[in-house]
């Protein structure tokens, strides 16, 4: 019965632990990849906005983000804007990111946005 707590235990701390990393990965992968455009906080107002034709989405917003599943979210990260039917300033990231990195991006966009 000890054992079982014990082991019980380390599952726990080794799930924290690595949900932090992940998280810790998604907004250092959104400041590398995404910021420029979307800006530092996710406002959609980044340091490219001004030489866009298309405004970025702010991914603060839970009225803009709450309109998009976790799967529109992954393809357009992966694939780029077009893969949904948007702007073709998003450029596809599938090459330069993995499925689970890109899966972390999409947890820290809804961190942002406060919506699931």
């Amino acid at each position: 019965m000890r054992k079982n707590k014990l082991r019980l235990v380390l599952f726990f701390l080794l799930l924290m632990f690595s949900s932090a990393i992940w998280s810790d990965e998604a907004e250092d992968n959104y400041k590398n990849y995404c910021w420029q455009c979307h800006g530092m906080t996710g406002d959609g107002m980044g340091l490219n906005v001004q030489d866009m034709s298309v405004q970025p989405r702010d991914h603060t917003s839970a009225k803009a983000m709450g309109g998009r599943n976790d799967a529109d979210l992954f393809k357009v990260i992966k694939e780029g804007g077009l893969a949904i039917d948007k702007s073709v300033l998003m450029p596809p990231w599938g090459d330069s990111l993995s499925d689970d990195e890109i899966h972390g991006l999409v947890k820290y966009l809804r961190k942002l946005c406060q919506c699931s």
